[in-house]
């Protein structure tokens, strides 16, 4: 009963907390916000918005592509049709099912295509991996472009550019202290860390080594650039953030890609966390919410489209494997 519970919770929590958010985010706006935002909808300018939608579509068709490069030295080729097509369907589980995604694209793949599902899930996961240090990687620069803002608060008062170097500088000597820590405590969650930490070093590692390593790199680092440009993009169709600075694009970016992992697609918590990144960078509160939601909203949708395709499509396309 309490595994069923604790199953039940893991499913039902995230997608209630979103709809939580949302329905506390629309009660504390007045009718003049919602008005405002309401406006802001329909004077966007929806070529940019149709552009974003078109480089995160290609992200998703590199990511199907590079996954050729982990299959191929297992002895396998599947139709790059079928690597689009379960990429979609993953997405679109994921919206239902926090990180139940992964499972159902290797299943996928293993039953239009025969490979075994263990290798399949292995190779996306090591594909995750690769994923995850880029994600750390733009997370540092945030983190380096966010120390000016940070600095303004911790040091008051001076005006000497090198205060956010040492804001970045304590961060560096946070990390490294906090890893030597862990590297020699016995305590169960540090070595989960440590075995998380390895395990990145030993997959980056791994990818020199493969056969095809620089196009595997070449597609994971167009696939994080489509990423934020696709961002970058819906920031041209409102006029109020038509003109924000690079740290504003990293920081949203990242902010709103952390708080994907807190609800079912972000539904709620990306709205919010994004919104409030851009009111940090002086963009008035309703254009900021705006640009928000249409920014999710947009990739959802498509999501939602090409993965109910992809889910209708994959069986008829494969109708005739034998």
């Amino acid at each position: 009963m309490n595994k069923k519970l604790r199953k039940s919770l893991f499913l039902i929590l995230p997608i209630a907390l979103g709809v939580f958010l949302v329905w506390y985010f629309l009660s504390k706006l007045t009718p003049e916000d919602k008005t405002a935002i309401i406006n802001s909808f329909k004077e966007a300018n929806y070529w940019w918005v149709l552009l974003s939608l078109v480089l995160g579509a290609l992200s998703h068709l590199s990511r199907a592509y590079r996954w050729q490069f982990m299959l191929k030295p297992l002895g396998y080729k599947p139709k790059f049709a079928n690597s689009v097509m379960t990429v979609f369907v993953a997405y679109l589980v994921n919206l239902g099912i926090p990180r139940a995604g992964e499972i159902a694209r290797a299943t996928g793949i293993s039953k239009y295509e025969n490979i075994p599902f263990e290798k399949a899930f292995g190779t996306i996961v090591a594909e995750r991996i690769a994923d995850a240090i880029m994600l750390l990687g733009i997370i540092g620069l945030a983190f380096f472009l966010q120390a000016e803002l940070l600095s303004e608060y911790l040091f008051k008062g001076e005006d000497s550019g090198i205060q956010k170097y040492i804001v970045f500088a304590v961060i560096a000597v946070f990390a490294i202290s906090f890893y030597f820590i862990i590297k020699k405590s016995k305590n169960p969650f540090f070595i989960k860390i440590k075995q998380f930490i390895n395990g990145l070093i030993e997959g980056a590692i791994s990818i020199f080594k493969m056969d095809n390593k620089w196009s595997f790199i070449f597609h994971t680092l167009f696939i994080w650039l489509m990423y934020v440009l696709m961002f970058y993009a819906v920031s041209f169709a409102l006029p109020e953030t038509s003109n924000l600075p690079f740290e504003a694009i990293i920081v949203g970016f990242v902010v709103g890609g952390i708080s994907m992992a807190v609800t079912n697609g972000g539904l709620g918590t990306y709205p919010i966390a994004v919104a409030s990144v851009l009111i940090l960078y002086d963009i008035p509160d309703n254009p900021a919410r705006a640009f928000a939601w249409i920014m999710w909203t947009a990739q959802t949708l498509m999501v939602l489209l090409f993965g109910a395709l992809s889910f209708l499509i994959l069986p008829i396309y494969n109708r005739n494997r034998t």
